[in-house]
């Protein structure tokens, strides 16, 4: 029988709009204008953060910048600044921790308290909760609104945030469940995305209540496995473990910039995305089984996907690349990509007699250290002489840090 003790044991926080936000707090001139993150000046790369004022035309996370430009004339467009949005993730950790230690960073601009004793007690959380607000923002800077949802289980916690933006506070107490999630569509529960609402509409699922409604039988049958069992339990605010989380996959991907967008420049930043997961490969001790090589284009683009002895070695990556890169036939090219698959800890790997990866392993470890003692890219293969500066680090809204490529990388300019 199931227990119906469901107190409000969660305070999740999510910054809104959190890249744009920060550009707008360090530049007092973009405030209360729509302005737009960018990867890189060009109308073929995508938004990565939207401000608000520019959201009020359209424009968000994803958009084209040539179509977000005819969306919003008026758009400003803002190289994206990882190090300073690293840094106020820091600080930002740190002034809320100042009302409740955190319990899990969960990305860049986004992460879970857990509430106990009196703490639970509804009108004590939301005292929490606006003490939270008030904290950032004297502290960090106006800018930097965040909407706060507080419920029983982490999963609505988060829901909430996304009902009430920006600068929301939304609680979701027990006797609100799951009526209370009726008006949302589907796809605004987080791991509901387009594919899963076609699957869910199959089984004649259309809307939230229609799903908060189906019975637990019902709902594993519609998501194909057990997982829908579990969403019963999350919507109606029981908690549920979280699942081990292992790392399948590890690259890197770069639009290209219009110097670059030849054959010649094509496979030189594919190099340079190579050892940059590769060095990364290696700093947390991992051999890769496998590899995709991508090249995204305007015509044709062109995917092949690499076996390799399992290894961590830059050589032997770029080996197998260069072998690969014979079949290209891609038309006019317009990103790249590196993506490392069926990794393994050094436990798991069985090297081989015959094989040199291992002995190539020690060179490229050697490598990192001499950049790790002596700065970025102090020692580097040849064929990265015109590529080694290209593809900097980004931070991506599921991660709170950059990986380091040697001393002095990614540290701000007044660090």
């Amino acid at each position: 029988m199931l227990r119906d003790e469901r107190p409000l044991r969660v305070l999740f926080l999510d910054l809104n709009a959190y890249f744009a936000s920060v550009e707008q707090q360090e530049r007092p001139e973009l405030r209360g204008r729509p302005i737009g993150v960018v990867p890189v000046m060009a109308d073929t790369s995508f938004i990565i953060a939207a401000s608000y004022e520019a959201k009020k035309f359209g424009v968000k996370t994803g958009t084209q910048i040539g179509e977000a430009k005819v969306m919003c004339p008026d758009i400003e467009l803002v190289d994206a600044r990882p190090q300073t949005y690293v840094a106020y993730h820091n600080r930002i950790i740190e002034v809320a921790e100042s009302v409740l230690p955190v319990d899990k960073v969960c990305s860049i601009d986004e992460m879970r308290f857990r509430l106990i004793g009196e703490e639970r007690v509804p009108e004590r959380a939301v005292e929490l909760a606006k003490r939270m607000k008030k904290a950032i923002a004297e502290q960090i800077g106006p800018c930097m609104t965040c909407s706060i949802g507080l419920a029983p289980n982490s999963f609505l916690a988060k829901v909430a945030t996304d009902m009430e933006k920006p600068n929301g506070l939304v609680v979701l107490n027990a006797e609100d469940l799951p009526h209370k999630l009726h008006t949302l569509q589907l796809t605004e529960f987080a791991g509901i995305n387009k594919r899963m609402q076609v699957r869910l509409n199959a089984a004649g699922i259309f809307t939230s209540e229609q799903m908060c409604s189906a019975s637990r039988q019902e709902l594993a049958a519609a998501f194909g496995s057990i997982v829908g069992e579990k969403w019963w339990f999350l919507l109606r605010g029981y908690e549920v473990g979280d699942d081990p989380q292992s790392r399948k996959s590890m690259g890197h991907s770069h639009v290209l910039p219009p110097k670059h967008r030849t054959d010649d420049g094509c496979r030189e930043v594919l190099l340079r995305l190579l050892h940059k997961a590769a060095a990364r490969l290696r700093s947390e001790k991992l051999f890769a089984s496998g590899m995709v090589v991508h090249v995204g284009a305007f015509k044709k683009s062109w995917t092949t996907k690499v076996s390799l002895p399992p290894t961590q070695d830059s050589v032997t990556m770029t080996e197998y690349l260069l072998r690969a890169w014979e079949g290209r036939d891609f038309v006019g090219p317009k990103m790249v990509g590196v993506t490392f698959y069926d990794l393994s800890s050094e436990e798991q790997v069985t090297p081989s007699l015959f094989d040199p990866t291992l002995d190539r392993a020690h060179f490229s470890q050697a490598v990192d250290k001499v950049n790790s003692k002596f700065g970025k890219n102090s020692v580097y293969l040849g064929s990265l002489e015109h590529a080694k500066d290209s593809a900097p680090e980004r931070i991506a809204f599921n991660k709170t840090w950059l990986f380091s490529e040697g001393k002095g990388d990614n540290e701000l300019p007044d660090a």
